[in-house]
């Protein structure tokens, strides 16, 4: 049998193309490192499946905690998202560092979730912290069922017993369309995606809640539906301008990455952003603050997700009895930027609407 390969901080260092000192200084938190750079040895650390050894005299072999990051389709866990998912590594590794544990990062990526579940039996582990973003509502049964002390991030199930740290959609969603609102719009329109992402359906959700909750009313029209991955939304969304739609005065977008492609196909037909059509994102990837225009998004933090689920694993780890379900719901800021600024009155934006259909060259 051939024995598994121990890698060491060189090797993450070649595989991510920095020096071992920056992958140290990633690892460890510290050091004025760039969100790329820091998710670019976060992915080695990934696909590496490296442990770092324990500095600690007093840890014993027992006393790890792992990360699973689970991509079962890759529409969003991918590397347009790797930042945000090095942000959650981040915090969990500060809080486990803190708590005298050693985290472990484990990949999977287009497995099924029975190689998840596979992989954690009989694993030296204390406990299991699992990105849920793709995981179904019978994928988070499985591993709970495995009995293993688990939180999950980046997804919450209000009916099932097991433990989440999510971001509040529907606040999130709330100040998103309340900015609209206040901005002087009527007719709001919502980019969502068809790919099952539960974090997708709960902003959604949010989206016509909230809207009746403004006394604002939703046209049919204006809900639209593209892939999620950018070229996936940019496609689809080149598909629908084809086809004529009439746009409304404004769209909130599903992530950041939707928005991206969103707003690339409108301008492809003559679309100003934000005189034209205003739009916010969710996410705060920080291509949203380079781009132009600047892109007005939801900042979630996800440090903050990383290190609640550390915190809450660390308590059921040494609970002396069963623990109820926790789950907790972190809040969202608005970061305002320059796509939503309030644009030309209605009746001075049918040009565009015309153009996508066909009726005007495009600029």
């Amino acid at each position: 049998m051939t024995k598994k390969k121990s890698y060491t901080i060189r090797d993450i260092a070649r595989a991510a193309g920095v020096s071992p000192a920056t992958v140290s200084l990633v690892l460890n938190g510290k050091g004025d490192i760039s969100g790329v750079t820091r998710a670019r040895v976060l992915e080695a650390v990934a696909s590496l499946n490296y442990v770092p050894r324990s500095t600690k005299s007093g840890i014993e072999a027992g006393d790890t905690l792992r990360f699973l990051k689970i991509a079962k389709h890759g529409h969003t866990v991918n590397r347009d998202h790797s930042v945000f998912i090095s942000d959650y590594i981040d915090g969990m590794s500060a809080e486990a560092t803190r708590r005298n544990y050693t985290l472990e990062i484990v990949s999977f990526e287009g497995q099924p979730i029975s190689a998840v579940a596979e992989s954690l039996a009989g694993a030296p582990i204390s406990g299991v912290i699992a990105l849920g973003t793709e995981l179904s509502e019978a994928d988070i049964r499985l591993v709970q069922g495995l009995g293993l002390p688990t939180v999950f991030i980046d997804t919450v199930y209000d009916i099932i017993d097991a433990n989440f740290v999510d971001m509040n959609n529907e606040d999130a969603v709330y100040k998103v369309l309340a900015r609209f609102q206040k901005q002087g719009f009527r007719r709001i329109g919502f980019v969502a995606s068809h790919v099952d992402t539960n974090n997708f359906h709960l902003r959604r959700a949010a989206f016509f809640k909230n809207m009746a909750r403004l006394g604002l009313t939703v046209q049919d029209g204006d809900v639209l539906s593209v892939e999620s991955t950018y070229d996936g939304a940019y496609a689809d969304t080149c598909s629908l301008l084809k086809s004529g739609i009439d746009l409304a005065e404004c769209y909130f977008c599903t992530n950041d990455i939707i928005a991206y492609g969103f707003i690339r196909a409108l301008k492809q037909f003559g679309v100003r952003i934000p005189d034209d059509v205003s739009v916010i994102g969710f996410d705060n990837l920080p291509q949203s603050a380079t781009m132009e225009p600047a892109l007005t998004t939801i900042e979630v933090s996800k440090r903050k997700i990383g290190y609640l689920a550390v915190t809450v694993l660390d308590d059921l780890i040494n609970a002396s009895e069963p623990q109820p379900p926790v789950k907790i719901l972190v809040g969202a800021d608005l970061v305002i930027r320059a796509s939503d600024a309030r644009g030309e009155p209605q009746e001075k934006r049918k040009a565009p609407a015309a153009r996508a259909a066909g009726k005007l060259p495009a600029i």
